[in-house]
């Protein structure tokens, strides 16, 4: 088998192309012994191609639970008998939550959703949120509502919502086993709005979820030909209660080979740290991804779960001599 790891250095780190699916799939199979080197050439491509900052963000629900879908891996379904309940929440809190993640240093600011789609209420109650928040906090604000129009895409970018959030979860074709009650090209669509309204689009997945590997593969490729601003990439934390709450977790091993495969798929993008790093990887996997091709995290806790303490991940960043996007002359 040719080398793999040069041919990535050629094609990814010299000339900043992402890797094909096949190669990638390649990258998945390297043996442990050789993850040490794929880390040091996925951080190497990051470096040249995105540079040193690492981008900061908090994430806070404005509606928790009670989602009408069906997304095997999400306790926030009202179709699971998970302890997820729904919960809305209001507007000074919602400021108040913007206010604690600038604190953190954070960048940006996502406010999210557990719906289809936004309803009139729903994109009302963001508006006066959005409004509430530019009002107190300078902080960028992106969300996550789910699956749009392209009315409601343009409203978005009219009260300046920056940064899109709508994950594809899964390859096209591994969704089936994910999601029923939408498809795969419903999400994909949205995507495509988002960007041609000139947001920008932040699209990731979920990885181990019982996929293999050739369609961990086929994901990164897919999200490479949407051309994201950044890939939030979470690992698969099983929830009690979900269809997939008695799934194994991934190995750390194949989390950072698959953070370097990421990475090697699109070397221009930014590359997050989202939710079950915690349990996956670890403090010392952490410290590895982020020598490893992860140039953002999320601070703080998730949608449902809980995250690292927000003051570890600055302290780890700062440790690694990493400088944080806009917020250098606080630290």
């Amino acid at each position: 088998m040719t080398d793999v790891l040069q041919i990535a250095r050629d094609h990814v780190l010299e000339q900043g192309l992402g890797l094909s699916e096949e190669h990638l799939v390649q990258i998945l199979q390297l043996p442990d012994e050789q993850i040490p080197e794929l880390l040091e050439l996925a951080h190497a491509v990051r470096m040249k191609w995105c540079g040193p900052e690492v981008e900061v963000e908090g994430i806070v629900s404005l509606k928790t639970g009670g989602c009408p879908e069906d997304c095997h891996f999400c306790s926030q379904s009202g179709q699971f008998q998970s302890p997820v309940r729904s919960v809305w929440l209001n507007i000074p809190e919602l400021v108040e939550a913007a206010k604690e993640t600038a604190k953190t240093g954070a960048s940006e600011f996502c406010i999210v959703a557990a719906v289809r789609g936004p309803d009139q209420k729903l994109m009302d109650q963001v508006r006066e949120g959005i409004k509430a928040i530019q009002a107190e906090v300078d902080i960028n604000i992106a969300c996550s509502l789910g699956m749009l129009t392209q009315a409601q895409v343009d409203e978005f970018v009219e009260m300046g919502v920056h940064r899109y959030n709508h994950n594809l979860e899964a390859a096209k074709s591994y969704f089936p086993q994910v999601v029923s009650t939408h498809s795969y090209e419903e999400r994909w669509d949205t995507c495509l709005m988002v960007r041609e309204a000139g947001m920008e689009l932040c699209c990731g997945g979920l990885v181990g979820m019982g996929e293999t590997l050739e369609q961990r593969a086929e994901l990164a490729v897919q999200l490479a030909e949407l051309r994201p601003h950044e890939v939030p990439l979470n690992f698969l934390n099983p929830r009690p209660g979900t269809p997939f709450g008695d799934q194994e977790l991934m190995t750390s091993q194949d989390a950072l080979r698959t953070i370097a495969a990421f990475r090697l798929a699109m070397p221009h993008t930014i590359l997050r740290y989202a939710g079950g790093r915690e349990l996956t990887l670890g403090d010392l996997g952490t410290r590895e991804g982020l020598l490893g091709g992860v140039n953002a995290v999320i601070v703080g806790n998730y949608l449902t779960t809980l995250g690292r303490d927000a003051n570890e991940d600055i302290d780890l960043l700062v440790e690694l001599g990493m400088p944080i996007k806009e917020l250098q002359k606080t630290l």
